[in-house]
């Protein structure tokens, strides 16, 4: 490990932060904790963000860290747009590529694998950009905002969702794993405004959405329980994750949304 700090991690490169956030959102342990969605609010959430876009059909949106890519089936659904989604595993790409075959929309939805600080496509090629529950992820948050800029046509929307999190006591939200969860550099939702109008973003404005973030905490206390079991029972792979350091995450992320520290929001511009 080098000595490289970002937002509060400390001593940790950050490619090894991406290629850890990498193993673990590509594995069965993170669908079984978090759904295929893989981020407070679900497929809800994906439609307002949606709307709030004004996707309309035809247009072509990018999905950065798309996951297995639930959102971007969702929004080709939902709204008849093109989507490409980018995601650092090559086996989430693989599974969503599989599941736009299955689904009948390969003709709308490409996977390609990809990352967000250096994104494989031409510039001012997508009507929009989302990028939901990954950004406070990303080590190099300058180049990823950078290249969304890029690859958006000029009058593009960028639409984030994302943990916020306000000033406290940070030792227990501050590790390798509240990274990966969402939590350790996660800001105020003016923090993620900020990042977009750094790079000409316009009409930045912030949506309140911190009851799916408490839904979700509450969901995965619960189904850390059952991971123990499964595990037990050879039924679910938790080999890599540190389950008692992953309870105590989720004991100080529980805390930590009751008492208004964390939340969660939909933050949107235009270029």
């Amino acid at each position: 490990m080098t000595e490289q700090g970002h937002g509060g991690l400390a001593n940790i490169a950050p490619a090894e932060v991406k290629q850890c956030c990498a193993r673990l959102y590509e594995g069965d342990f993170a669908t079984y904790l978090l759904g295929d969605s893989f981020h407070p609010g679900g497929s809800e959430l994906t439609v307002r963000l949606g709307t709030l876009l004004n996707l309309q059909p035809g247009q072509h949106v990018l999905d950065v860290a798309s996951g297995t890519g639930a959102s971007a089936l969702l929004l080709a659904e939902r709204f008849g747009v093109h989507v490409v989604g980018i995601d650092l595993s090559a086996r989430n790409i693989e599974r969503g590529a599989m599941e736009a075959e299955r689904r009948g929309l390969s003709g709308l939805v490409q996977f390609r694998v990809g990352d967000a600080e250096r994104v494989p496509v031409s510039d001012a090629v997508f009507d929009a950009l989302i990028c939901e529950c990954a950004f406070c992820t990303f080590p190099d948050k300058a180049a990823a905002v950078g290249e969304f800029a890029r690859v958006l046509k000029l009058g593009g929307a960028v639409g984030l969702s994302d943990v916020t999190k306000h000033a406290g006591p940070a030792d227990e939200l501050a590790d390798l794993m509240a990274w990966m969860a969402c939590l350790a550099d996660a800001m105020p939702g003016e923090g993620y405004a900020e990042w977009l109008r750094s790079v000409g973003f316009r009409n930045v404005s912030i949506e309140t959405h911190d009851e799916a973030l408490n839904a979700m905490v509450s969901v995965v206390r619960t189904r850390l329980l059952g991971a123990e079991v499964l595990a037990g029972l050879n039924k679910l792979d938790v080999s890599g994750v540190d389950m008692e350091s992953a309870r105590q995450l989720a004991r100080h992320a529980q805390k930590a949304v009751s008492s208004g520290r964390l939340g969660y929001a939909v933050i949107v511009g235009s270029r």
